[in-house]
């Protein structure tokens, strides 16, 4: 008996890398992977959804009330109340995406993700919006008690709409990087905790009574750009081309940030 390579038959090679191809599936596309994910995170955190909501809402609260002592109003105020709500969006986003990433890839939750073809895109920004879609109803309860606490006025809390997504986008790239990176669970809560600690500290006090070595900190903090944000609308005449510059900047460090969770991702699926 004879064997014919198929190099030599007539249209076999292109045969063959025709069946290859007829065998893959079609590329996953981004936006309804993303939009998987996102469903599949929500109703896994709705669960503790209730505790979270509480927790991230009563802290805030709680400060507004313990600065309301040594604040009156003016612009220290003002940096009160905006620093306090986009709190609740740091500590979903930053705090507990840090600590659910760190723990996800500690239990070889990542090796599931690797086996689906979903982009790691997909993933971060799936579990990052999901985490952030909980921080809405605080941020404005939160934004809503600070204007009757301090006297300040509501006209444009609308400003929310556009301050917690890309405020969010930015801390939750943050927080997925780090749970990422972390080599070990309790170092992402650490890291987490500790960049949640930072915004409390830089965000919510007011930038006039900080040294000037400590402001320089504070703008590196993604966070501080969607507090100046918010703050700047709670004066009589807004400039409006100051908020939308801050929301740009938020814009792009969130842009920045999903990139490296993403690039993060990548790094720690291989290992």
């Amino acid at each position: 008996m004879s064997v014919v390579s198929a190099d030599v038959l007539p249209g076999g090679v292109l045969a063959v890398e025709e069946q290859d191809a007829a065998e893959l599936g079609p590329r996953a596309r981004l936006w309804p992977c993303l939009v998987a994910v996102y469903r599949a995170q929500l109703s896994r955190a709705r669960v503790a959804r209730i505790p979270l909501l509480f927790v991230a809402t009563f802290q805030s609260v709680g400060i507004m009330i313990l600065m309301r002592g040594v604040v009156d109003g003016g612009g220290e105020a003002r940096a009160v109340v905006a620093g306090s709500a986009v709190l609740v969006v740091a500590f979903v986003a930053l705090n507990l995406l840090a600590q659910y990433f760190g723990q996800l890839r500690a239990s070889g939750g990542l090796d599931h993700y690797a086996t689906l073809p979903v982009p790691p895109a997909a993933v971060v920004l799936g579990a990052a919006g999901a985490y952030a879609s909980f921080t809405v109803p605080g941020t404005v309860v939160t934004a809503v008690f600070g204007c009757v606490l301090y006297g300040l006025p509501m006209t444009h809390l609308w400003v929310l709409v556009a301050v917690i997504p890309l405020a969010g986008a930015a801390l939750a790239g943050l927080g997925a990087a780090l749970g990422l990176l972390a080599p070990r669970p309790e170092f992402a809560t650490l890291l987490g905790q500790l960049g949640m600690s930072a915004a409390l500290l830089l965000g919510v006090l007011p930038a006039e009574r900080m040294p000037e070595a400590v402001r320089l900190v504070r703008d590196l903090l993604p966070s501080t750009y969607g507090v100046e944000a918010f703050a700047r609308t709670f004066g009589a005449r807004p400039n409006w081309a100051f908020v939308l510059g801050d929301l740009a900047v938020c814009a792009g460090v969130g842009v920045i940030s999903l990139a490296v969770a993403t690039w993060a991702y990548r790094r720690a699926a291989v290992r």
